[in-house]
């Protein structure tokens, strides 16, 4: 419930700012051009709280926080005096009319550049993707020859932690293959090593992925280092199954029920599948062998499922320091990588939207505002800087989203005006009238498509 309520948090305090920005750029660039704007709201909906400023505008936020909206004099909607029609936006040129819509979605780029360049002010402590090995019959099979290695490059472009290699896999959707460059590593020692990077074809032909079910990193076959999980309580949770069986931290555990335990794995497997069963744990504690009588506490997933807990967490071997990474730039650099990031986004969303059209990436593969909102909250728990690297990935796809040339998008708006442009002519009220009916149809559809999606009913 309260990890609910938090999402649910992050999400509106998400949201707010990338609505607030994207309208603020219409409002901006339409009151350079001399246009009269009667209100600007965040939500829909009541109206919660209201101002006015000294130009007669009003700024509301709404009890919906769902989206807002810019509301200017327009001779379309409203009766227009004399001296208003210097003011109206339909009275503007149509260079002007595409610059007011235009401006929505370019804050919103404006805003993911703002967001990086913080994020990498402060700095992300991350990990360097270092590799294992790789699972047989994979796509990545085809490195199985080099063990212990890290990943540098995808189709040349270099990649320097988990979270910017998961960003160039997710732009090989719908190819046929992509180059890897890996650097082999000393197994004794967690440095690199002297020998030459290598580089490989993965062939996607066969390759299939579920984002439901696993990661697109688990799902091409990469093993991820992770350092060795001990057999040992390391932290317990006070009042959880396990404080409350006795367990003690430096415990070794050694059987369930008489079935020896090999790994952490094994152990935690077996707790989640025997919620409010009693079973019979075999622990060394010190020089002493002795059994603990263990229930599992019962929790019902999302999913409906009910798993077994006990609130214990491992001892696990330090991760070396080595492997870690911290990307923090001073101003100059965090603006430069700011707007390398915004770029490379910008691309891959791009990339999906076309490969979304063209079927090569199904659109099982949307994600809808629960979805949103789950990744808002985990951003958000991490820390001030996972936050705004995540309002920055959703600001780019805002924006970008917002350009597609669907009547009811800013795009759409768009591609009127370019049609005035070239012809001289305005579109026929009617054409665009039924263009609107048209567009709004599909955006619904397409979001009925993306909710559906986040509760697995399709």
């Amino acid at each position: 419930m309260l990890s609910s309520l938090w999402n649910l948090g992050a999400f509106i305090v998400a949201l707010s700012i990338l609505v607030a920005v994207h309208e603020f750029g219409h409002f901006w660039v339409a009151r350079k051009c001399g246009v009269k704007v009667h209100r600007f709201s965040i939500g829909f909906g009541k109206v919660l709280f209201k101002w006015f400023d000294k130009q007669g505008t009003e700024f509301a936020v709404a009890a919906i926080p769902l989206g807002g909206y810019v509301k200017m004099l327009d001779g379309r909607i409203d009766k227009l005096s004399a001296e208003d029609e210097a003011f109206a936006f339909d009275k503007k040129t149509v260079w002007q009319r595409i610059a007011i819509v235009s401006a929505g979605p370019a804050a919103n780029f404006i805003l993911a550049v703002i967001a990086f360049f913080f994020m990498y002010m402060i700095g992300v402590n991350s990990a360097k993707p270092i590799v294992e090995t790789t699972q047989v019959g994979s796509p990545m099979s085809v490195l199985q020859d080099v063990k212990h290695f890290q990943v540098m490059a995808i189709n040349n472009q270099p990649v320097e932690d988990w979270d910017s290699l998961n960003l160039a896999l997710v732009n090989q959707i719908g190819e046929n293959q992509f180059n890897i460059t890996v650097q082999p590593l000393k197994e004794s020692n967690p440095e690199l090593s002297s020998e030459p990077t290598k580089s490989f074809t993965v062939s996607l032909q066969d390759w299939q992925f579920d984002p439901k079910t696993e990661s697109i990193i688990s799902s091409l076959g990469l093993i991820p280092y992770m350092p060795e999980i001990y057999l040992e309580v390391g932290q317990l949770t006070q009042g959880g199954a396990a404080d409350k069986a006795g367990l003690q931290i430096g415990d070794k555990l050694l059987s369930i029920d008489g079935d020896k335990l090999n790994n952490w794995q094994q152990f935690v497997a077996l707790i989640q599948k025997n919620a409010e069963q009693t079973l019979q744990l075999e622990i060394e504690r010190g020089t002493i062998t002795q059994i603990v009588k263990l229930t599992p506490a019962a929790r019902r997933l999302e999913s409906e499922i009910i798993q077994g807990h006990i609130g214990v967490s491992p001892v696990i071997e330090t991760y070396p320091e080595q492997y870690r990474v911290k990307l923090q730039f001073g101003p100059l650099a965090a603006m430069d990588r700011a707007i390398e990031q915004t770029g490379l986004l910008t691309k891959l969303t791009f990339n999906t939207i076309v490969k979304l059209v063209s079927g090569d990436i199904s659109v099982k593969n949307l994600s809808g505002p629960v979805a949103i909102a789950k990744g808002a909250g985990m951003s958000a728990n991490y820390g001030i800087e996972y936050f705004l690297g995540f309002l920055a990935l959703i600001s780019v796809n805002l924006g970008l989203m917002n350009l597609i040339p669907l009547p009811v998008l800013d795009g759409g708006h768009l591609l009127y005006y370019f049609f005035e442009v070239v012809t001289g002519k305005a579109v026929p009220e009617k054409v665009q009238e039924i263009g609107f009916r048209i567009g709004g149809a599909i955006l619904i559809t397409l979001m009925l498509i993306a909710i559906l999606n986040d509760f697995d009913l399709l």
